[in-house]
């Protein structure tokens, strides 16, 4: 009985050491993932929120960009009334003061009194030197209003498609970072599952382990006793045997002579 039960304590002892071994390596493993998924799943938060961030920052740009697009076409509209205004003003007052001038050239022909005609050129100068340059800055101020509105309009053309360009990449970021924040989102409810997971399987490792130790100080109790006095035992016992072995021989050999001698 001694004997199978030292069998039975070294069997259970060996057991219960590699399960425990076994045990204990796969608690470091799911502490080792449990701290991996936290801090990947940390991670994700961060850029999850550094996206919504930035997605925020582009709507205020975009809403700045519009209003500031909407004051620089009013001013632009303003701009273009104003020189179209006087340039129809101005192209009136031109066409006043050329028929002014060109009645008055007619009365001061007319009245001219007959004599030698004068040098060549000389006339047509001295009539019109007077209404030539009123006429001549007339139409330079028109001119130069045409080209400040062309110059306003192209720098208008410039601004909205400036504007339209910014827009639309804009967009464009603002939806490739929306994807993203809902694929980081999905991975991270993923790893999130996944640490749920491993908490679990930690905790039942741990109540695995916790048995296994009740399960071993039980052992003890029931065999450190056997285990440690067994060789004792045995070699009480062998000794025992043996000296019944021999006292058996003894009087065996004490039976026989008494045969003989009868």
């Amino acid at each position: 009985d001694e004997i199978k039960h030292k069998g039975f304590c070294t069997g259970e002892f060996n057991t219960n050491q590699l399960q425990t071994e076994k045990k204990e390596r796969d608690q470091q493993d799911l502490t080792a993932k449990i701290e991996d998924l936290s801090m990947t799943i940390k991670e994700l938060a961060e850029a999850i929120d550094s996206l919504k961030a930035q997605i925020a920052e582009m709507q205020v740009q975009l809403k700045r960009a519009g209003e500031d697009r909407e004051k620089e076409n009013k001013e632009f509209q303003g701009t273009v009334s104003d020189q179209r205004e006087t340039q129809v003003l101005l192209k009136k007052a031109l066409v006043v003061l050329q028929d002014f001038y060109n009645k008055k050239l007619f009365l001061q022909v007319r009245q001219e009194p007959a004599g030698p005609p004068p040098p060549a050129g000389f006339e047509g100068y001295k009539k019109n030197a007077g209404s030539s340059g009123v006429v001549s800055l007339l139409e330079q101020i028109i001119a130069d209003s045409k080209a400040m509105e062309a110059e306003a309009i192209r720098s208008e053309e410039d601004a909205q498609k400036a504007y339209e360009d910014f827009v639309k990449e804009s967009n464009a970021s603002v939806e490739a970072k929306s994807k993203d924040i809902i694929n980081k989102s999905e991975e991270k409810a993923k790893k999130e599952g996944d640490l749920i997971e491993a908490k679990e399987a930690k905790e039942g490792v741990l109540l695995e382990l916790e048995q296994l130790s009740n399960f071993n100080a039980e052992l003890h109790k029931s065999c450190d006793f056997v285990v440690k006095n067994f060789e004792l035992r045995q070699t009480a016992r062998d000794e025992e045997v043996e000296a019944l072995r021999q006292a058996k021989a003894i009087l065996s050999g004490a039976k026989f002579e008494e045969f003989l001698q009868a």
